[in-house]
């Protein structure tokens, strides 16, 4: 099977050209513009780029075309599709029925922290031993790709809100299904598709719904529009998470949800923290305390651990193993990423463009 994949240089196209490979396909794509760091990670699985949109680069028709979101009607190659009844899909909906139909699905969503969060957790499972599949929206330091298959039943995913294609408005994680999930945070974003935080908070109600009963959402205790968004309707299991909240509603949350997860900072920048964990029991006791000394700094980063250790602990982790992966954990490329020193100056890449993200880097930083 031939599958030509339009828009393959985005991180998520191209994961899903690895992906696709992997699982035994032949798998051309072209691209606006092709470019390193991914057009290098395609070539060396061995997948055919092509740079622009020419039809005349899907001759002789593929089977299955997968159409990236950034292109739209008036597309020359979107264009030809449709005249030559080509079968396409969109990337979502090609990863629901290839690869994540049969798996454990852990989805990474929220408007911040989505692409460290979806590493650390797929680093946690893989320093493990549990050989996870994963689908990751930036290069890890500590992962050889940004997509693999794995060899287990789990799936790490990072959960976008951003939409499918032209063809699909829906968020790219009403397709995930997850049985895991996490809901970082959530603010007002895209405002070039979404039109307030009620259309946003809409889209994260739908993915909600697809969270089956006897799983587990895993959220922030703090965050109004999440605690809103979940008054619509939930019918899933909860664990929240919190930073410096008092011992007394620790217990009182733990008695509630199960679980109730919270963090000391030993640090101001974070890169030190204590992870206590208020198990089961009708007291809401603390059944774990571990110190976690690692590369990163900043609160954000630590929310982003928490939560992936959260999850990792939903599907078998030891805390203790998932602590020690945590502390060689490497980071994401442009991700609070150091990129060298000049006369004295750590000079950073940071990919942060929200108000909120740039504000918690810089405070990361200080």
């Amino acid at each position: 099977m031939h599958i030509h994949i339009l828009g393959i240089c985005g991180t998520f196209m191209g994961s899903l050209a690895v992906l696709a490979k992997q699982l035994g396909y032949r798998v051309s794509g072209s691209d606006a513009n092709v470019y390193p760091p991914m057009s290098t990670q395609l070539e060396q699985q061995g997948i055919v780029l092509q740079e622009g949109f020419q039809p005349e680069h899907m001759e002789p028709p593929p089977d299955l075309v997968i159409i990236g979101n950034a292109l739209s009607r008036g597309n020359p190659s979107v264009e030809y599709v449709l005249n030559e009844g080509l079968n396409y899909t969109s990337g979502p909906q090609w990863l629901s029925q290839f690869v994540l139909n049969d798996k454990w699905v852990l989805g990474v969503a929220g408007t911040h922290g989505k692409t460290t969060t979806s590493a650390m957790l797929a680093w946690m499972l893989d320093y493990a031993g549990m050989k996870p599949g994963y689908l990751i929206g930036g290069v890890t330091n500590n992962l050889p790709m940004s997509a693999s298959m794995g060899d287990s039943p789990f799936f790490v995913v990072e959960a976008d809100e951003y939409d499918s294609a032209f063809f699909d408005k829906r968020s790219k994680f009403v397709h995930y299904a997850p049985r895991t999930a996490i809901l970082n945070n959530l603010e007002y974003d895209h405002a070039d598709i979404f039109e307030d935080l009620d259309a946003i908070k809409k889209q994260f109600h739908h993915l909600v719904r697809t969270v089956p009963g006897n799983g587990l959402i895993i959220y922030p205790h703090d965050d109004p529009s999440i605690e809103a968004l979940l008054q619509m309707g939930c019918w899933t299991p909860h664990q929240r998470f919190g930073i410096a909240v008092p011992d007394a509603v620790c217990k009182k949350l733990a008695m509630t949800d199960g679980v109730f997860w919270n963090a000391l900072i030993k640090d101001k920048q974070g890169s030190e923290f204590e992870l206590i964990k208020y198990g089961q029991g009708s007291a809401g006791e603390v059944t774990n305390r571990t110190v976690v000394s690692w590369e990163l700094t900043g609160i954000h980063n630590v929310k982003n651990a928490m939560t992936a250790l959260a999850a990792a602990h939903h599907v078998g982790l030891e805390i203790a193993t998932a602590c020690h992966a945590l502390m060689e954990f490497k980071g994401v490329k442009r991700r609070m990423e150091l990129c060298g020193v000049v006369n004295g100056i750590k000079v950073y890449d940071d990919f942060a463009h929200h108000p909120t993200a740039i504000k918690m880097t810089l405070q990361g930083m200080a």
